[in-house]
């Protein structure tokens, strides 16, 4: 029988152990540096350090977009917080011009030594209503009989809006010339009269110790008799000699004001810093002075 080659016939002898003889070929040997897969070891490390450097680099990339994109939406929302505060605090300086206090500059001497020249001062709005007058307030009113005299019309100049505007919000005191300050002394239906043997003022028969008047100067005698009318008050300056006020304009509205041209009380000294303070009506003044007859 002619011999086979049992790889020829597909078939094998097991050797004496029973076992099928190897006759696979063996693998070569892995190069050196070469791993299993047949790639060299250096350049799989290259591409693993390249991926790294690219994945880093697009980490960098993203937060500087981050960083980019966050940066004008920071402005942003800062702009539009200081956009709010502004607008919360003119609102609330805008209410509390309108329905609490207004500031207002003293131009003249005719309420010297309470207020000077240049003196801020705030205005409670909430007299003369709800809150009632008191004799002794310092009040400020507007001139709606002509007190003043006429001023010239000043020219417009390029920022007038803005200081119209910060003057209607109460950011600024109205200094303009549209208002006066003096001190109630008479009250509707009060009777008041200059003077008394001793040159003082009398109310409903009782005279006055006015502790508010300027010192410096004796107060010139100037003689008037009235009697207050309904929704009117008698006022006076504390700067006696200086003051053009009730007494000098009873040719128009027999010198009284009027109660709704009153704007309100003056309540603090709010400028110069060494001159803060309040204001005071000097209740002990008046307090012996009876309620009048009629009102």
């Amino acid at each position: 029988m002619p011999e086979t080659d049992p790889r020829d016939s597909g078939s094998h002898e097991r050797d004496e152990s029973g076992h099928l003889p190897f006759t696979g070929v063996a693998p070569a040997a892995a190069a050196p540096g070469v791993a299993a897969t047949g790639v060299p070891a250096a350049e799989r490390a290259g591409t693993g350090a390249s991926a790294l450097g690219r994945a880093a680099q697009r980490r960098a990339e993203s937060g500087k977009a981050k960083k980019e994109d966050r940066g004008p939406s920071q402005l942003l929302l800062w702009l539009k917080e200081v956009a709010t505060v502004v607008a919360i605090a003119i609102v609330l300086s805008f209410l509390i011009k309108t329905f609490l206090f207004r500031a207002f500059y003293i131009p003249s001497e005719s309420m010297v030594n309470t207020l000077d020249i240049s003196d801020r001062i705030f205005v409670n709005l909430l007299v003369p209503e709800p809150f009632a007058l008191q004799r002794g307030d310092v009040v400020v009113f507007r001139d709606t009989k002509g007190w003043l005299p006429q001023t010239p019309q000043e020219e417009d100049g390029p920022f007038t809006w803005f200081e119209d505007a910060v003057i209607f919000v109460g950011l600024l005191p109205d200094h303009t010339q549209q208002h006066l300050v003096k001190r109630v002394v008479g009250l509707p239906g009060d009777h008041v009269v200059c003077c008394d043997a001793g040159g003082r003022l009398t109310v409903n028969g009782v005279p006055l110790d006015e502790s508010y008047v300027n010192k410096a100067e004796v107060p010139e005698t100037k003689n008037f008799d009235v009697v207050v009318p309904a929704g009117k008050v008698w006022v006076m300056g504390d700067n006696r000699n200086h003051s053009a006020d009730s007494r000098a304009h009873q040719e128009t509205n027999g010198g009284f004001i009027d109660l709704p041209d009153i704007e309100g009380k003056a309540a603090v000294i709010a400028w110069p810093l060494n001159r803060i303070g309040v204001l005071d009506n000097y209740p002990d003044v008046f307090k012996d002075v009876p309620a009048p007859a009629t009102k």
